[in-house]
């Protein structure tokens, strides 16, 4: 698959993307189970998240941590990729991506547990980035078959 401007475009929004889940991984693993709660639901009032919580929830939040950090860093190399020209990263960053928003953007964001900046704007960047991918998808060049 040939680069083109919207394979950067796309590649620069899963490394955005990417780098900011990691980081939020980090983050969430690094904190004590109240402040990691309260940074996720940043709408909900952190007095309301107040522990102290059962060794369980901990590390609950501490695996949700670990899937922010691989799927974070995931993706942030497949925008690498897909600058390169991978129609399979293309595909794979948009997977992953794509689904861990989707539960995002339902149990979060309708959940209404969540401010607009930063997690639904990241939502609203790898709708983009999947977007612009079925973009270049549809417009590549098709091999012709053997009967044309």
């Amino acid at each position: 698959m040939a680069t083109s401007p919207l394979l950067k475009i796309i590649a620069v929004l899963w490394v955005v993307w990417g780098l900011v889940h990691a980081a939020a991984g980090v983050m969430t693993m690094a904190q004590d189970t109240p402040a990691a709660i309260a940074g996720i639901a940043d709408a909900v009032d952190a007095a309301l998240l107040t522990g102290p919580y059962h060794d369980a929830p901990g590390a609950l939040i501490n695996q949700h941590g670990w899937n922010l950090f691989w799927i974070g860093l995931f993706t942030a190399i497949g925008g690498v990729l897909v600058w390169r020209g991978s129609a399979t990263w293309l595909f794979f960053t948009a997977v992953v991506g794509g689904l861990t928003d989707i539960g995002y953007f339902t149990f979060m964001d309708l959940g209404g547990f969540v401010h607009f900046v930063p997690g639904t704007v990241m939502t609203l960047v790898s709708a983009s980035a999947i977007l612009l991918s079925v973009v270049v998808w549809l417009r590549r060049p098709r091999p012709r078959s053997a009967n044309s």
